[in-house]
């Protein structure tokens, strides 16, 4: 099975093989060929012993033979698993048979194969409004599966096309009641709302939607760039609250740390000594130790010369 591809507004996009898989063409060689290989055997030699004036009507009557014969067999058809055929006889609907081999008598049936399996439709860029009057292209996709084959090849002209359309509508008339901000940040709940309604009409052609995604949201260029400065302002607010915040924490340990120092002066004095023993870990580094205490006598001398 292969796929086709299409560009649309510059981009390539891949379509799904559509129309009946023929697997009946070998069947039919089979059936028309071997045989009429065998009676052509049979038919020269018998042409062989008659004289030439008498071989006409032979002739005449094996190409009717071979006539009569590709029409019956050329009534052979074959579906896949996934294929169900709808047979009209006279243009009236007979039945729907499959998978497998089946006969359809040549001029008064026809019948029409359809896909069963979960089949999808890229749905074109859609040029929409919402509702806060902003302007944006949306490109999506429809799953949907065939579930009564008599209905999606009676009720509806070419189901697939019908299908994709109604989705197209209704695509237009959700968003259309949308703000940009629903939009882009409410897309599974747009996608089921759209999904339903589609299911709603489309149940009546024999149809099942399996689900319809949104593929490409593509705004204006001026508003991705105003939207970017937004983002790139509110990510500089929320690390300006974060630094800040930090800072305030910060403090707040500072006081609390200087606190305990002022009521214990044994914590200061640790303090002190760890910082000496950070500072002399270096062999470039020269610590000297001046006695607090005598910082303390200094400093009662003072007060009482004042005094």
């Amino acid at each position: 099975m292969t796929q086709d591809n299409k560009k649309q507004d510059g981009k390539l996009y891949a379509e799904p093989q559509k129309g009946h898989v023929s697997l009946g063409g070998a069947v039919r060689s089979a059936l028309f060929f071997t045989p009429l290989l065998l009676l052509a055997f049979v038919f020269t030699a018998f042409l062989g012993g008659l004289p030439p004036q008498r071989r006409g009507m032979p002739v005449l009557g094996g190409i009717a033979i071979a006539t009569l014969w590709g029409v019956a067999v050329n009534g052979v058809r074959v579906a896949a698993q996934w294929e169900r055929g709808v047979v009209l006889r006279l243009g009236k609907f007979q039945e729907t048979r499959g998978p497998g081999l089946m006969y359809v008598i040549p001029i008064i049936e026809q019948i029409n194969f359809v896909d069963t399996r979960t089949l999808v439709l890229n749905i074109p860029r859609q040029k929409v409004i919402t509702r806060d009057n902003v302007p944006a292209e949306i490109d999506s996709a429809l799953f949907f599966q065939v579930q009564d084959p008599e209905k999606a090849v009676i009720s509806i002209q070419d189901f697939q096309f019908a299908a994709s359309q109604y989705a197209q509508a209704a695509l237009r008339d959700v968003i259309g009641g949308l703000s940009l901000d629903d939009l882009l940040s409410e897309r599974e709940e747009i996608q089921a709302q759209i999904a339903t309604i589609v299911e709603a009409q489309v149940r009546e052609w024999g149809l099942h939607i399996d689900a319809i995604r949104l593929q490409d949201i593509e705004l204006p260029e001026d508003l991705k760039r105003m939207m970017s400065r937004q983002a790139s302002a509110e990510r500089e607010k929320r690390a300006t609250i974060t630094k800040a915040e930090g800072d305030r924490m910060a403090a707040e340990s500072l006081a609390q740390a200087a606190t305990i120092m002022e009521n214990s002066p044994i914590t200061l004095e640790l303090r002190a000594l760890q910082t000496i023993d950070s500072l002399g870990a270096g062999p470039s580094n020269t610590v000297i130790l001046f006695p607090v205490e005598l910082l303390s006598a200094v400093e009662s001398l003072r007060s009482q010369q004042k005094s």
